[in-house]
Formats: structure tokens, sequence, C-alpha cells
């Protein structure tokens, strides 16, 4: 399920990409919405309330780069991918 953008004026859009057990607790894949400039990945990630998901190992990608810091402050356009801990034997 996609959502339609939220609009707020002078705002960068991003793209948010959820997969895994993430998609589907929250029913979508993928959210387009509007932040206001000097939105950093630490407050989306605030915002849609994933700090334990973090903490349990959940990586997030910004713009396809792994492991960028949390405090980053994404860009108009922006891809932010929540991704699940990769496990395996």
């Amino acid at each position: 399920m996609v959502t339609k953008p939220e609009s707020i004026d002078g705002a960068v859009k991003v793209k948010l990409l959820f997969f895994g057990p993430l998609a589907e607790k929250l029913n979508q894949r993928t959210i387009e919405l509007s932040l206001l400039h000097g939105t950093t990945i630490n407050q989306i990630i605030d915002r849609f309330e994933l700090k334990s998901m973090i903490s349990g190992g959940l990586v997030v990608a910004l713009d396809g780069e792994i492991g960028v810091d949390f405090d980053t402050e994404v860009k108009d356009s922006s891809e932010i991918a929540f991704l699940p801990p990769v496990s395996g034997g």
C-alpha cells in the first residue's frame, strides 16, 4: 500500500521504504512524505517509533548507503530504507 504524500510548503520530499516484518507491522512498504528542512534520520526513527527495532538490529540506509549517521539531515528526493537484520547460518 502506498500512501499519498503529505504536503508542507518549502519542505523536502522523501520516500521511506520498509522491508520484512516492519513492512508487515506497518501494513505498507512505501511512504512518501514532506519533511521540514533539517529533519534528521533520527527524527524519522522517533516519528515512527523505531528505536527499539534499531537496537534489535534494524538497519537504515540513506540513498543506498548503509551505516549512515542518524544525525544526517535528509535531502529532497532522499530514499530512506529500513532493513531487517540479516540472519542465517
